[in-house]
């Protein structure tokens, strides 16, 4: 009886290697797998709603105050919060006006550059889940840990605000 017994897909079996997985080749990290695929949607998907995030602020010129978006905090309390001026700031920012998008809103700029690293690094990793002979679980472990760490440091002041509101 192998070593591995009872543990699914762990065998001796199709790839006759003892303690390699059944149907694989040996290899470290995924060939074409669902894995590799759903590593690849996933990086799509988070780049798309980036790139939303990108068009909607070319889209709207900031010198025409006509964002679909308002602010609910500011329309229920009549008080800005921390995030009111970040759509009209991005507008300025992909119009390179960067001084006046610090004026509407001093943290715009670090949020901006976590989305568009972020924009960047999703491209990357799309295309890094499609190539084979990855180690992919290594490489999804590492996007988790530095995305967590850049959207601390992005959003850092905004969540300090929301718990000094809190308490």
């Amino acid at each position: 009886m192998p070593d591995n017994a009872g543990r699914p897909g762990i065998s001796s079996g199709s790839s006759g290697k003892k303690g390699i997985p059944s149907g694989s080749s040996g290899k470290t990290g995924i060939q074409s797998g669902p894995s590799g695929k759903q590593y690849f949607l996933l990086n799509i998907i988070l780049a798309g709603v980036i790139m939303l995030i990108m068009g909607y602020s070319f889209f709207y010129s900031p010198d025409e105050e006509r964002y679909p978006v308002p602010c609910v905090h500011e329309k229920l309390t009549g008080e800005p919060c921390p995030s009111c001026g970040l759509s009209h700031a991005f507008s300025l920012i992909v119009r390179g006006r960067v001084y006046e998008a610090l004026e509407w809103n001093s943290y715009s700029l670090r949020v901006f550059i976590f989305f568009a690293i972020q924009l960047v690094m999703r491209a990357g990793l799309a295309v890094t889940a499609l190539r084979g002979g990855i180690n992919l679980k290594v490489i999804a472990v590492t996007d988790a840990v530095v995305s967590a760490v850049m959207t601390l440091t992005a959003f850092y002041p905004f969540l300090r605000l929301v718990w000094l509101s809190l308490f």
